[in-house]
């Protein structure tokens, strides 16, 4: 859990920015029934507390001509390669997400290809010939039904 206290008024702010990071803060206050000072200060906060990380926009990869997505795992030589493999990863711009996972397989990424045959380059030519890469499994994905943040699980404190 947290180190930081959260109160229902950062819960309320939190719900809110995580539907629309661009509100203005103005807006946002006026909304929530409070001060702008004091919309200015819990966001500050929660920015410094590293629980606000950024406001991106999402784009949607199926209207830039991305129209395969997909999920390989990736087997290594060695767990000591793990770190390298990451970085050698992070290179690849089509490859939109990289995680740790336990089992045979140490990494799994997600990528996005215009096509099943630049998927095919991407794994063939970029992933599997990096040196530590024993072996990759891949699992194309249809569509994602939903993508959310995590629930905010708070005491719910009275607001000052």
């Amino acid at each position: 859990m947290l180190d930081l206290k959260l109160d229902a008024f950062d819960k309320r702010i939190i719900e809110e920015l995580t539907k629309d990071a661009r509100v203005p803060l103005v807006q946002l206050a006026k909304k929530l029934k409070v001060s702008n000072t004091l919309v200015h200060q819990r966001i500050k906060k929660l920015k410094e507390s590293g629980l606000l990380q950024s406001a991106n926009y999402r784009l949607d990869a199926w209207k830039l001509g991305y129209k395969t997505a997909a999920y390989t795992q990736i087997m290594l030589t060695t767990a000591k390669e793990l770190k390298n493999v990451e970085q050698i990863l992070e290179k690849i711009p089509e490859i939109v997400e990289c995680v740790n996972i336990s089992g045979r397989y140490a990494i799994m990424v997600k990528i996005f290809a215009y096509n099943n045959r630049h998927l095919r380059d991407i794994i063939y030519e970029k992933i599997q010939p990096i040196e530590a890469v024993e072996g990759t499994n891949t699992t194309i994905s249809f569509e994602t039904a939903f993508s959310r943040n995590v629930p905010i699980e708070v005491e719910i404190d009275e607001v000052n």
